[in-house]
């Protein structure tokens, strides 16, 4: 099997305040992290894991959220940066359907959206405290396919996504396996920073903060028993530090 090639894909920023990204933890500290996408190059299948963030939909629902979004840094633009336009995805995989993590979606209209079946059910049908984060339905666009999962998953060979609830009920992360380079384990909205691994502080956004945390174990345990590094979802510092598309890892 080739190596497959796992692209980062950068698509701007936001700020929320960061009791919100530590639970209950220096309210009053606004925070802008990064939103990215993983594009993975397989020989199976082009594989999109998140789609960012809509400008339009930020600034006119959560502009306090205070969007940056160049045209370089949506879908298509990220896309054109590799060689690819969206139509050539095959499958995306959304960690969750929250607005930061769904917004180019509607560009993927030749892709099957694999999706877990509660997270689906609940993006449509919100808890009152739900309804910002799930704010943004244009993934359920006219065109969609979908394909309900449950549990852990194999999409491909190599490529696994991983049950991690809390922050919503359908949350996954996604392992990538790479044969010459320490496999990858993004950690979606389960971990939003490096803290949140190593002090087991959820996030302020969350569904059960008992899953939660049992979820921060799982990926801990995951990253020891898969040799795996670690990539949270929101965090700028780590992030200024990875190679962007169109510099990629693996493919050895």
């Amino acid at each position: 099997m080739t190596d497959p090639k796992v692209y980062l894909l950068d698509g701007g920023t936001l700020v929320i305040d960061e009791s919100d990204v530590h639970w209950h933890i220096n309210a009053g500290n606004p925070v802008r992290f990064p939103v990215y996408s993983v594009l993975i190059e397989h020989s199976d299948a082009l594989i999109l894991y998140d789609t960012g963030f809509d400008l339009d939909h930020v600034n006119r629902v959560l502009p306090f959220e205070l969007p940056e979004q160049t045209a370089e840094q949506t879908i298509p633009a990220q896309l054109a940066k590799i060689g690819y336009a969206p139509e050539d995805v095959d499958i995306v995989v959304n960690s969750h359907f929250h607005f930061d993590h769904v917004g180019g979606n509607r560009f993927l209209t030749e892709a099957t959206t694999l999706v877990h079946k509660e997270e689906l059910r609940h993006a449509k049908v919100p808890e009152p405290f739900e309804r910002l984060g799930y704010s943004d339905l244009s993934f359920d666009h006219e065109t969609v396919t979908y394909k309900p999962i449950s549990g852990d998953y194999e999409v491909v060979p190599g490529v696994w996504l991983f049950e991690t609830p809390g922050h919503t009920i359908g949350h996954y992360s996604l392992l990538v396996e790479l044969q010459n380079e320490k496999s990858m384990l993004f950690c979606g909205d389960a971990a939003y920073t490096r803290t949140t691994l190593e002090k087991e502080w959820i996030a302020g956004f969350h569904l059960d903060p008992t899953k939660s945390v049992e979820a921060i174990r799982r990926l801990n345990y995951l990253a020891r028993t898969k040799n795996a590094d670690v990539y949270p979802s929101h965090e700028l510092e780590p992030f200024s530090t990875w190679k962007l598309a169109p510099e990629y890892y693996g493919g050895n």
